[in-house]
This record gives structure tokens, C-alpha cells and sequence, in this order.
């Protein structure tokens, strides 16, 4: 599901429509069976007795929450952060009830700049830092697919912002 039009100005068009990076979900979808197995095998030590039912219970709602928090949320949360790069704006959106979200203008960025580790060049990721020219300064996102393309991209973009703001062509990105 892409970024919603309505929420676009009419001379906007959508660039990237990124998610937080796949490799956010791994340590979640290895802890599934972890907790899973934890939970029956924690269910399956516990001694004959009186109080088996409600210590298995116990065990049973432990597990849920911890399914929950460690399983869950961070697929919650992975789905419901945007990180969109449109023609005019740079916008970050995150939450599900409680929403958070900022725009920068095109022209008002500054500056971008992209570092990655090691694992995260294995896996095509990195953090990408947009420095503006507002009262906020700037933001570092984390794990952005394809850091550097997304960081050519908007240089591209404020380059076409600048010509068209200046009532110019547009630079052919070519050279």
C-alpha cells in the first residue's frame, strides 16, 4: 500500500515510498519460536499439583505479552513508519493511533548525508541525516533502504526545486 495521493499537493508526485529496512524485522521473527518454545516447554515443567492451572495460565499470559512486545509491536511498528520523498517534500510518518510526523521542503534542505556499518552495506541499508534550514535542524532516520540512492534522489530533486523555483530548466541528471 502506497503513500495516499490525497495527502499530496497537486503538483506532487511520490519518488520513495520506503519502510523502515526488512533487516528491522529479523531479531523479531527469531524471537517467535523462541518465546513459542519457551512458553510449552515452561507450561510442560510445571509439577503435578493444585496449583498446575493457574501457574500454566500464568506462563500462558507471560507469553502473550511477551509475544506482544518482542514479536508483534515491532511488525506494528515497521508498517506504520513512512519515510516518503516526494518532488516537493521529504516527510517522515510513524504510529499507529498516536501519529508523529514531519515535512521538510525540498528547498529548505541544507544537507543529506548517509553513513552505513558494515552489516548494514550486506544488507542495502543505512541511516540518512537531512539537515534543514528550519528551526528543527535535522533528522537522522534510521535503516533506510537504499541510503544512497535515496540520498542522490533528493540532491537530484532540490537541483530540479532550485531551476524550477528560479524559473529555469530543470538539470539533466545525466551531466
Amino acid at each position: 500500500m502506497g503513500y495516499p495521493r490525497r495527502l499530496l499537493n497537486e503538483d506532487e508526485d511520490v519518488v520513495f515510498d520506503l519502510h523502515p529496512h526488512w533487516k528491522a524485522l529479523v531479531v523479531p521473527s527469531l524471537l517467535a519460536p523462541v518465546v513459542v518454545f519457551a512458553a510449552t516447554f515452561g507450561a510442560g515443567k510445571v509439577p503435578k499439583g493444585s496449583a498446575q492451572g493457574k501457574l500454566r495460565l500464568a506462563i500462558a499470559l507471560l507469553a502473550v505479552v511477551a509475544f506482544g512486545w518482542f514479536v508483534v509491536r515491532p511488525y506494528v511498528v515497521w508498517f506504520t513508519t513512512h519515510f516518503v520523498v516526494t518532488t516537493r517534500r521529504v516527510l517522515m510518518r510513524e504510529g499507529l493511533i498516536a501519529r508523529k510526523g514531519r515535512d521538510i521542503p525540498i528547498f529548505r534542505i541544507n544537507d543529506v548525508t548517509f553513513s552505513h556499518t558494515v552489516v548494514e552495506r550486506l544488507f542495502g541499508a543505512g541511516t540518512l541525516v537531512v539537515e534543514s534550514a528550519g528551526e528543527r535542524g535535522q533528522v537522522t532516520l534510521h535503516d533506510i533502504p537504499h541510503v544512497e540512492d535515496v540520498q542522490r534522489e533528493i540532491y537530484t530533486l532540490m537541483d530540479a526545486d532550485d531551476a524550477r523555483r528560479r524559473g529555469g530548466p530543470a538539470p539533466d541528471p545525466e551531466g
